[in-house]
């Protein structure tokens, strides 16, 4: 996959898969054997648009392997199911594990594709009796459909905004609970963390989640960094990134090279 900025050369993900999972990650290949500081997460882990992810910055300025199992479009569902990481989890020291959305996991209200969670797959009963009149065949991405939820019934939304919040929590303590080395999450996002989740909006990500949450997940875990646009990353939203003419509005939402460059220095700080 290569990914273009006008004027500029392609920047090439040399995207490599592993044995036993069709999920693309990002090169270069890693022994996932060997000891490693293993970082999972989804778009903004993974490194769209830029040449230099936080994870091989981090390795850079450590000096250690650092491994980048991000995926694009991920969420807790693949990070939860997908073999591969869960094989390179058994010999990771350390975890670097990004908040992902609450909106990109199978739940009690609807179901998403293993390997792409942003794709919507079907409604649930429990889903399709509480909003009766909606056709959910006419959806194929979860926050699209999220969104004429949201306009159909604010009222029930909230009840579906709540479930995936709830599950979130109980799967995120629970990932971090199994495993026996440090786990160091890391929010990056536009955002700073919210005390609610206030009016809809569909890329106000980490989707649906707050301070409150954070803190419970937290107190799981080793530390939390928290990365947010500053004034300046957020004048010049696509320093240094590459993309093609028809993914600007994307790339303005995904982490430039600076805010990857602070993401890098603020983990190593908190990484043994």
């Amino acid at each position: 996959m290569s990914i273009e900025q006008p004027g500029t050369s392609p920047l090439d993900y040399n995207l490599v898969t592993y044995p036993g999972s069709m999920v693309e990650y990002r090169g270069p290949e890693a022994d996932l054997s060997l000891p490693n500081i293993l970082c999972l997460g989804g778009s903004e882990t993974f490194g769209r648009f830029v040449l230099k992810p936080f994870p091989a910055l981090l390795g850079e300025a450590l000096q250690r392997p650092v491994v980048n199992l991000g995926v694009l479009n991920a969420g807790l569902d693949l990070i939860l199911k997908d073999p591969v990481v869960n094989m390179a989890l058994g010999c990771a020291d350390q975890v670097v594990l990004q908040i992902t959305g609450t909106h990109t996991m199978t739940n009690r209200f609807y179901r998403v594709h293993p390997r792409r969670n942003d794709r919507f797959l079907r409604a649930s009963p429990a889903l399709e009796t509480i909003y009766r009149n909606t056709d959910f065949t006419e959806f194929h991405f979860v926050r699209h459909m999220l969104g004429v939820l949201h306009e159909t019934s604010p009222d029930r939304f909230a009840i579906v905004v709540r479930e995936l919040q709830e599950a979130w929590v109980a799967r995120m303590v629970g990932l971090i609970d199994r495993l026996e080395v440090p786990v160091h999450l890391l929010w990056l996002a536009a955002n700073p963390p919210s005390d609610s989740v206030g009016d809809w909006e569909p890329n106000n990500d980490p989707l649906f989640v707050t301070n409150e949450m954070l803190e419970k997940v937290s107190k799981a875990a080793k530390s939390l960094t928290v990365i947010t646009a500053d004034d300046e990353e957020l004048e010049n939203p696509t320093k240094g990134m590459f993309f093609g003419p028809r993914e600007a509005a994307v790339a303005r939402i995904m982490p430039n090279v600076d805010q990857h460059f602070r993401t890098a220095e603020e983990l190593a700080d908190h990484l043994d």
